[in-house]
């Protein structure tokens, strides 16, 4: 048995310094270097390999053995998923449906900005409440691309999208693991998130609108911006505190949406001007009337895609779907907590049909039935989008192996048990370990189900309130997700930019970091008596 050490070289101070090398390395070879992904995210294993072994005293075998595991689970669910869901969107590109879902969009409004917030946030909120992980990013950056958005803009303005909506995303898994890792009940955990991360809400569609526009598109579209963010935020806050903490986010998606479409605003002609300065190049042209069947069958793919999730996590199909879940220890990992008791780590969970990645593909097969598309056309689709997927697979592997191995070594709970010695100033940090956590695993709910538990030992050992600090672990953990290498690559997978992921980090890191600064705040406020009102 390899008992962890969370502090192999006497000193925490130093013993996190060293942990963090992986993660560091990675983030510098992406965005100073400029290497490719998948090439940074193996050197990165190697480091944490290294640091693993040789530092943290951990067995190569069960090192090994841990990013081997790692691999797995970015490969199933996590890719599964994505693979999935990018099919889905080739399907409809190969039937022409896909032209007629982006004219449908064009027909709300031909203002990029007003584009931004519908299909990037709204449209990206929906798909991240049904099926989280990768495919929010992925199929809002194909159809921003679509409607005539520059890759990259189409890419950072999805990556920045997807915030808001991440801590109940993928039917609330990120707070229902939080409340099982802590011990807290499930509607307190929800209420102070949704507390928190609606607060983000107000601000994201202004920005977005500023990234697409400059000032010029806050001047002009602040209203619509405003509208969509606050109607968004309020059924968050009201559905997470009140209803469930699964249909938070499909509430708030299709309520910001209809708040967009309510509003007249949002369908005033655009000026040329703006289309130009924006990147565009989409026609000012009004977009030719489609047929009705045409329409509904372009909307088909995304309809069955929230019944299919919205059948699966009614308790009795979501049991019966949950006996085909294949659980057994991983070969090769006998590891311990500092307090000697086994890491859940050492076990794997291989769910095949209650899982992502299986339901969008159902919703696939049933997509290529209705729009006619032959089993044999529809798989080489498939296959096609394997082979276009090959270097974010080989990046999300990668990455998922990093974290892993940081994970089972114990390098992860050193830089999470230095942050928490913070003492009265960890309310201010808490979200920062969140977003460390999320930038490592890509994964709001592996940050809640790495950190939860220390952030509520941090909260007793500090006095400050344990739900607050459980909570802002996965607020600040949301903006940790658009500068995760894999959601960084699966945005230039579905935009386009095949090797730009160091580009993107630069872009996108500016406002991660700055929303992170205002969750902190949020959280410290909370803390004390000036926003403690805010609390249940």
């Amino acid at each position: 048995m390899f008992v962890q050490d969370l502090t192999p070289l006497g000193s925490l101070g130093l013993s996190a310094l060293v942990a963090v090398l992986p993660l560091a390395t990675v983030l510098v070879l992406l965005g100073a270097v400029r290497m490719r992904a998948h090439h940074a995210a193996l050197i990165g294993l190697l480091v944490a390999l290294v640091v693993g072994v040789a530092a943290y005293g951990m067995p190569v075998v069960q090192a090994v053995s841990g990013a081997l595991q790692g691999a797995a689970f970015g490969l199933w669910p996590i890719m599964w998923i994505v693979v999935n869901a990018l099919w889905i969107y080739r399907l409809t590109v190969r039937t022409g449906h896909f032209d007629v879902l982006r004219r449908s969009f064009g027909r709300i409004s031909d203002d990029p900005r007003i584009q931004a917030l519908i299909i990037a946030f709204c449209f990206g909120a929906l798909m991240e409440a049904l099926a989280g992980f990768g495919a929010p990013v992925a199929i809002s950056a194909v159809m921003l691309v679509a409607v005539g958005f520059h890759p990259v803009k189409a890419a950072v303005v999805a990556l920045v999208a997807n915030t808001a909506p991440v801590a109940f995303g993928a039917m609330g898994t990120p707070v229902v693991t939080l409340a099982q890792v802590t011990g807290l009940p499930l509607q307190e955990v929800s209420s102070i998130v949704g507390r928190q991360t609606p607060l983000l809400a107000l601000v994201v569609p202004l920005l977005l609108v500023i990234i697409v526009d400059g000032k010029r598109g806050l001047k002009d579209t602040w209203l619509p911006a405003l509208v969509c963010g606050v109607a968004f935020g309020l059924v968050q806050f009201l559905a997470s505190n009140f209803v469930s903490p699964q249909l938070a986010d499909i509430g708030a998606a299709l309520a910001g949406a209809a708040a967009l479409v309510a509003l007249p605003q949002t369908r005033r002609p655009v000026p040329e001007a703006v289309r130009i300065g924006t990147g565009g190049t989409a026609s000012a042209e009004t977009p030719p009337e489609d047929a009705r069947g045409d329409v509904v069958k372009a909307y088909l793919p995304y309809l069955l895609i929230i019944v299919i999730f919205s059948i699966a996590v009614l308790p009795p199909v979501k049991r019966l779907l949950d006996k085909a879940t294949w659980k057994f220890h991983w070969p090769g990992l006998n590891v311990a907590a500092p307090n000697g008791k086994p890491v859940s780590g050492n076990t794997f969970s291989l769910p095949l049909l209650n899982t992502g990645g299986t339901l969008v593909l159902l919703a696939g097969v049933i997509t290529a039935a209705l729009l006619a598309v032959k089993a044999g056309g529809a798989a080489s689709e498939w296959l096609a989008t394997v082979k276009e997927l090959r270097f974010a697979i080989l990046t999300v592997t990668g990455v998922l192996a990093l974290a892993y191995v940081m994970n089972l070594s114990g390098q992860t709970t050193t830089i999470g048990t230095f942050i928490a010695a913070a003492g009265a100033g960890l309310a201010f940090l808490s979200p920062v370990l969140g977003w460390f956590g999320v930038a490592v695993s890509g994964s709001d709910t592996s940050a809640n189900a790495l950190f939860g538990a220390l952030q509520v030992t941090a909260a007793h050992q500090t006095g400050l309130p344990a739900d607050l600090l459980a909570a802002a672990n996965s607020s600040g953990g949301v903006l940790g997700k658009m500068v995760s290498p894999q959601n960084l690559t699966i945005a230039c997978v579905a935009a386009n930019l095949p090797g730009e992921e160091g580009k993107l980090l630069r872009k996108v890191l500016p406002w991660s970091v700055g929303l992170l600064l205002v969750m902190c705040l949020i959280v410290w406020g909370q803390s004390t008596a000036a926003l403690s009102w805010m609390l249940p």
